[in-house]
């Protein structure tokens, strides 16, 4: 797919309008792009998206409870350089052969422009978003061992998703356009569904949002139902030719919506 300029959504990712604008301003501004919303509002997928729908390479970077800024950079594998180095390997002395680009290297390093996702931020340290600074700003890092400056070539389109599970620093937020992804109303969220579905049934589909809103808005249900929880629903109803009028009384496949214990219970409750 040749490059586009302004990013529309794709056949199977319908962006709302307001985080379509989001997107472009954070290229325009060439800042990264901080994106909240609760699970299975599409944050992840987002990246997925920009990445197809402007023909640009996409580079992921998972953030996991442990991860340190200085991952995302680059690691001296000094392990392999001693285990090389008692056996005889040539090209021991050259220290930049043992250095492992992490994502954000390897996205600076790029001849062309690509879109890097760093998943789930606030999973990481208190620290963490702020290790970053410099480098999200200045678009560089210094590999101390071998003595050189890694800017990148062209700014990438930077994507960053968080679940809210830590407040992240103000100084990071201030280098940061952000978007909160607010969860699809009916007509949207009809739109979404049909992007994933080539012959789904109107009714069917009718009331199984009716049903999959009603959950949602129970006031005790403590793990809501997603978009992503609702298309599964969705296939699990045609897969089961479930007659859709018996959809709201008779709740079936519910395990495939609701993942807690006490909010089945609660549905339960409810529904009798």
């Amino acid at each position: 797919m040749a490059d586009q300029t302004k990013f529309t959504g794709t056949d199977t990712y319908v962006a709302a309008d307001d985080l379509m604008a989001s997107v472009e301003v954070a290229m325009e501004l060439q800042k990264p792009l901080l994106i909240k919303g609760e699970p299975g509002t599409g944050k992840t997928m987002l990246a997925e998206a920009v990445s197809k729908a402007l023909g640009k390479e996409l580079l992921i970077w998972n953030i996991k409870s442990t991860t340190k800024a200085q991952d995302g950079l680059y690691m001296y594998d000094t392990i392999q350089r001693l285990y090389d180095s008692q056996f005889g390997e040539s090209g021991v002395d050259d220290i930049a052969h043992y250095i492992k680009l992490g994502k954000l290297g390897e996205a600076f390093k790029k001849e062309q422009q690509v879109v890097l996702l760093i998943d789930e931020i606030d999973k990481a340290d208190l620290e963490f978003p702020n290790d970053l600074l410099w480098e999200l700003d200045k678009m560089e890092f210094y590999i101390n061992e071998t003595k050189e400056t890694v800017k990148a070539k062209i700014r990438p389109i930077v994507i960053i998703t968080s679940n809210a599970e830590k407040e992240l620093p103000d100084a990071f937020l201030r280098r940061c356009i952000f978007h909160y992804i607010s969860f699809p109303e009916p007509d949207l969220m009809r739109q979404i569904v049909n992007a994933h579905f080539e012959n789904l049934e109107e009714h069917l589909l009718e009331q199984a949002m009716k049903t999959f809103y009603r959950i949602r808005n129970i006031r005790d249900i403590r793990k809501k139902p997603s978009t992503s929880e609702l298309i599964d629903w969705l296939r699990a109803l045609m897969i089961g030719g479930v007659d859709p009028d018996t959809i709201d009384k008779k709740l079936p496949y519910l395990g495939v919506l609701i993942k807690k214990d006490e909010d089945l219970e609660t549905i339960k409750m409810v529904s009798r």
